[in-house]
């Protein structure tokens, strides 16, 4: 098994529940000109059954001093969405949220793809989660020929919902 450098810490799930979380990155300054400002990385984790609870230990590799981060509760038809620090060792779930876009995927068309870009270090802005399973849905990475970028295309299954959510600033929000 390979090993993780950083820090973890655990939250416990009720039966219904599925927590996933995701860490928050700055893009580099010298990329924001052709870049999203900020790309999502998911957590890894581990879990363990006590009774009706699941008790998830989720690991940060390489850790900043201060992590923001992004906390997706699924349960039966909803999702809750929750805007965390860590500091040091300490989780705080931040009184002022990060502006999140999220939205429900849907199609009735055989095939549908969801495109975007990637940065230069393969991170992306946008993740789309299948919210029966908590999977992300894995995008396919190609390069485009017309723009010579990096990009990524999701395929989405007819008749499925899908969560799908972006990190931006207050004013790239509408």
């Amino acid at each position: 098994m390979e090993s993780i450098q950083g820090k973890h810490f655990s939250i416990t799930d009720p039966e219904g529940v599925n927590t996933v979380i995701y860490r928050i990155n700055k893009t580099a300054k010298e990329y924001l000109a052709e870049y999203p400002k900020y790309t999502v990385e998911r957590l890894l984790s581990s879990q363990e059954l006590k009774g009706n609870l699941t008790k998830k230990t989720f690991f940060i590799d390489e850790p900043e001093y201060e992590e923001q981060l992004v906390f997706l509760s699924f349960g039966k038809d909803k999702v809750v969405v929750n805007m965390g620090i860590m500091e040091d060792d300490k989780i705080k779930i931040s009184k002022k949220p990060m502006p999140v876009k999220f939205n429900t995927l849907y199609s009735e068309k055989a095939e549908v793809y969801k495109e975007f870009k990637y940065t230069p270090n393969l991170k992306r802005p946008i993740t789309i989660i299948d919210p029966e399973t908590t999977e992300e849905v894995k995008p396919v990475v190609y390069m485009d020929e017309e723009t010579n970028e990096v990009k990524g295309k999701c395929k989405l299954k007819p008749y499925k919902s899908y969560f799908s959510f972006e990190i931006r600033d207050n004013k790239d929000l509408g």
